[in-house]
């Protein structure tokens, strides 16, 4: 999956393609499973194939079909956020440098993306960071224990602009039942869209998910916590708008993983 921000590629969960087919759930092994990204080609600069090669082995976590162990990789118990789709790894980056008490674990298929973010993990000595290059849909399902997690993050993932295509975007109510699934109670889900059709759909399915519950009435200001992109700013000053949605998953209630 991939959130795909023009800028730099921010949360790019459904930016790629429909490939990963690999059964979800042992009860639909025939049926194809959900896709979460568009497979596409991207330039590998020297830096981020040496990071690849350098630094794929510390950073990157080999695709599991068992839950991970937070503590047994990051060396101690902290709130765990999900982000599905980081583009570039900017957003992401930044966002772990700032919350250091944080662990963090990006998901992104593509490879350049992949690279860019563990030159910067690097760079800036992000600990709390690591990565799985790997369909999302797989790893919510295979590695991420049932309500294991605080957050998840989904930003600018690809809106489909075509009302034919609007089937594949990434909220959709079966896939937010999944999330839900994998959130604490308490635990938060935080989505964020420049393309108002698609922040009207993901509203009405995030508020028709009863084990969640929105933070505030309708969209909620960008906490302060997720950066503003160089494209996001540009487009702010044009006077495009963005859409933040930031939920929380009941305490009262619970759903079977």
């Amino acid at each position: 999956m991939t959130v795909t921000d023009p800028s730099h590629a921010l949360p790019d969960l459904s930016a790629h393609t429909e490939a990963s087919t690999g059964p979800n759930e042992p009860s639909v092994a025939h049926h194809r499973a959900i896709r979460s990204f568009v497979v596409r080609a991207g330039r590998m600069g020297t830096g981020q194939m040496r990071a690849l090669e350098e630094l794929g082995p510390r950073y990157v976590l080999p695709w599991s079909d068992q839950p991970v162990n937070p503590q047994a990789i990051w060396g101690r118990a902290a709130p765990l956020v999900l982000e599905i789709g980081f583009g570039m790894g900017g957003a992401t980056a930044e966002i772990a440098r700032n919350r250091p008490e944080v662990d963090f674990l990006g998901v992104e298929v593509h490879t350049p993306g992949v690279g860019a973010l563990l030159k910067l993990i690097d760079e800036q000595g992000l600990e709390n960071l690591r990565v799985v290059q790997h369909d999302a849909v797989e790893v919510l399902d295979r590695m991420i224990a049932p309500a294991s997690l605080a957050g998840i993050h989904i930003f600018f993932p690809d809106p489909w602009h075509k009302k034919k295509h609007n089937k594949r975007r990434l909220i959709q109510s079966g896939f937010v039942a999944r999330l839900v699934t994998r959130l604490a109670p308490g635990g938060y889900l935080h989505c964020a869209t420049d393309w108002q059709p698609y922040a009207e759909q993901m509203l009405e399915v995030l508020t028709a998910e009863p084990t969640l519950a929105n933070t505030v009435d309708g969209y909620a200001p960008r906490p302060d916590y997720r950066p503003l992109t160089k494209f996001e700013n540009r487009g702010l000053k044009l006077g495009h708008g963005v859409w933040d949605l930031v939920f929380q998953r009941r305490a009262d209630l619970s759903r079977a993983s």
